[in-house]
């Protein structure tokens, strides 16, 4: 049975929790600050559902988060905040302070960004999407055969199914895999079937 951990992002409904819960997803994103986004949610409606989580880790997924916003995810109930775009001085220092883990997402293999983000032990998870977020398209897993040793649990999103995770674990062999709209309704939120799919094809390798 694999190890590879489980995290299901777009969370936007009462039933999409129930449905992490009831997989035993290890984490659940939800998309804040971001309304270019149609996952993107009001941090009190994020709040409150992610009071409903049982056993399963909620991050916050951002573009570019002030430091004002990172407190507020902090307040909000979140352990974990995901950063796409630019990570500042100021919001990483608001991290230290607040205690929020970092998850560090790349939409391209930024070497020297890397190099950076390897330094700043409040960064615990590199994660590694496609060049668009959220579209569906998948990362290059071959580049990431040759990234360097960075010390940080290695996160793989981007165009994930469950028709493509298990040769995705076989290619990249990460820490966690990360999907969401290889399980989605085409209405929007999560699909019980799809999700299911994706689950067993992960924990059966």
């Amino acid at each position: 049975m694999s190890d590879v951990k489980i995290k299901i992002c777009g969370m936007t409904r009462a039933e999409d929790i129930r449905l992490v819960n009831s997989l035993g997803a290890d984490m659940a994103g939800f998309v804040l600050f971001f309304p270019k986004s149609r996952r993107n949610l009001d941090i009190a409606e994020a709040a409150k559902l992610l009071k409903g989580l049982d056993g399963v880790k909620p991050v916050a997924v951002t573009v570019t988060p002030t430091p004002v916003q990172a407190e507020q995810i902090r307040a909000a109930g979140f352990d974990i905040l995901q950063i796409h775009g630019e990570l500042s001085e100021e919001t990483y220092n608001s991290c230290v302070e607040s205690g929020l883990s970092v998850i560090r997402a790349f939409n391209s293999f930024d070497t020297e960004e890397i190099a950076r983000c390897s330094r700043l032990d409040r960064i615990e998870y590199f994660l590694f999407d496609a060049a668009e977020p959220g579209s569906g398209k998948r990362c290059d897993w071959n580049g990431l055969s040759q990234l360097p040793e960075t010390g940080k649990k290695l996160i793989l999103a981007g165009g994930l199914t469950p028709d493509n995770v298990a040769q995705a674990i076989n290619t990249v062999h990460p820490y966690m895999v990360d999907v969401s709209s290889g399980v989605e309704l085409p209405q929007g939120g999560k699909d019980p079937v799809l999700a299911e799919r994706f689950v067993s094809a992960v924990r059966t390798l």
